[in-house]
């Protein structure tokens, strides 16, 4: 690393022919009288030996953590394990949403933490990182740093695990640490070895504390650490090469904006890998709160701009299933059989709208040629049955069916089947058995005990036949209520 000839001060990193630094030079000039002595630099003590010195950006984020943790505990959430519903809702960096369009929790997540232990091992690092941080780079400088590198980290957090939930000021004061090494490594930021080894001990208790705990703890975010620090580590590279002139606010505004540009392209690049499946995950959970219009609308959108994905083609397609468009449907699924020729899932939708559609011949022939394809997958033989049971023949219903349990025999749905087409052969025991063995499996059903309901009516056992009506009606009640909630 080159250093100045006459004070030591460390050059700038690609200044390997200059012998003197700026400041040397400048007031050698003006010693000889070349320049005005306006130009001879006032002695100041360094930041970190300066009494009474203000740190208000520092100041101003410690406040703001603390003020939105003490909102979050009077609102009502854990003060130490609040759950990761209460954390979403105030603006956690979950990658489902924020690649999905809401990209302000990339930075309301830095202000959010997971319990007290959490927020009081952050800002006691930053009290201690940020006095320094700020003293050196100046509040305004200061504070884009340490904001573009908790960007940094919240991305780095959505590219590693995208659909996992992450908050906390970790990622952008591992960026300050970054920044601060690579300006003291790189630029002229020398300070006393005390101070020095002060310093690098906190910088290094905080990210071993993190990155260790971060090994055993599913909810320690080392994505972000690490973002973090790389991010920071950028910005204090270029705040070091940039020196003596870092002052100059044009410098200034040109490194930020660099800074902006390189986490900008870092966010452009999460959402083409991650984007658009966060996309189709939001437009299902619309289809799960019943707004399949809104979900139709965003899945179109989606595969306009990805043809080929597998996932927004069978979302599409399910949405049109629900609201009984069933042509649109079949399109829907028979792009995505055409894409992924193994979809099971594809493949057994399409058959079920053949079936909605009452194209008894078309379900038949295309489970019958999935079973030839695939003879050891259940669904395809369940679809076989229900084909076959929708076309009157319950005996080869049955053994399809029967052939699904052998191979999941805890296949949900399948004894229920059975029962129905044992209903319809008249096969009373036989159907009671069969419901009772799916209610042993899957519990209690409005379906199983109109099912039983029927047997037992059928055989003259009015007292559990009425019981299974009642049953089956308070069953129903209950569900309505639910759906209500």
């Amino acid at each position: 690393m080159p250093k100045c000839a006459h004070c030591g001060r460390r050059l700038p990193l690609l200044s390997f022919r200059k012998q003197t630094c700026q400041w040397c030079v400048q007031h050698a000039a003006a010693q000889r009288g070349e320049v005005g002595e306006d130009a001879i630099q006032q002695i100041m003590p360094a930041p970190w030996a300066r009494g009474g010195i203000t740190r208000p950006v520092t100041q101003a984020i410690f406040g703001m953590n603390v003020a939105v943790f003490l909102g979050m505990v009077l609102a009502g959430s854990s003060i130490l394990d609040p759950t990761t519903q209460q954390l979403i809702h105030w603006g956690a960096n979950a990658g489902r949403l924020t690649l999905a369009g809401e990209w302000w929790r990339l930075v309301t997540s830095m202000f959010l933490h997971v319990g007290i232990v959490h927020i009081a091992l952050n800002m006691w690092c930053l009290w201690s990182l940020g006095a320094l941080a700020e003293s050196l780079y100046g509040p305004w400088m200061f504070g884009a740093v340490y904001l573009i590198s908790g960007v940094g980290g919240s991305l780095a957090s959505d590219a590693w695990r995208p659909y996992g939930v992450s908050a906390g000021a970790s990622g952008a004061i591992f960026g300050l640490a970054g920044a601060l090494i690579a300006s003291y490594r790189l630029g002229e930021f020398s300070a006393p070895s005390t101070v020095v080894s002060g310093t690098f001990r906190s910088i290094l208790a905080f990210a071993g504390y993190s990155l260790v705990l971060g090994g055993f703890s599913s909810r320690t975010d080392n994505a972000a650490h690490i973002g973090g620090l790389v991010t920071g580590a950028f910005l204090g590279a270029l705040i070091a090469l940039a020196t003596p002139h870092r002052g100059a606010i044009g410098v200034r505004i040109g490194i930020v904006a660099v800074g902006i540009a390189v986490v900008a392209g870092a966010g452009f690049w999460v959402e083409q890998a991650h984007g658009l499946e966060m996309r189709v995950d939001k437009a299902n959970d619309l289809l799960r709160r019943n707004q399949p219009d809104q979900a139709i609308m965003e899945l179109q959108k989606i595969v306009q701009r990805n043809p080929r994905l597998v996932s927004a083609h069978f979302g599409l397609a399910h949405a049109y299933f629900i609201m009984r468009r069933y042509p649109e449907a079949e399109a829907e699924l028979k792009r995505v059989v055409n894409i992924a020729h193994d979809n099971g899932e594809a493949i057994y939708e399409l058959g079920m709208t053949y079936l909605n559609e009452n194209r008894l011949a078309d379900a038949k022939t295309l489970f019958e040629g999935w079973i030839a394809r695939a003879p050891k997958v259940v669904d395809a033989h369940y679809g076989l049955g229900v084909t076959l049971r929708n076309a009157g023949d319950c005996e080869a219903a049955i053994h399809e069916y029967n052939t699904a349990l052998q191979l999941a025999p805890q296949a949900e749905g399948v004894y229920y089947e059975i029962g129905k087409c044992y209903n319809r052969l008249k096969q009373w025991d036989a159907a009671i058995e069969s419901f009772t063995n799916e209610q042993k499996l899957n519990g209690d059903d409005e379906d199983i005990e109109t099912g039983l309901a029927e047997a037992y009516t059928a055989k003259g056992l009015a007292i559990k036949a009425n019981d299974a009506k009642h049953k089956a009606e308070q069953l129903a009640k209950n569900a309505g209520q639910e759906s209500d909630d």
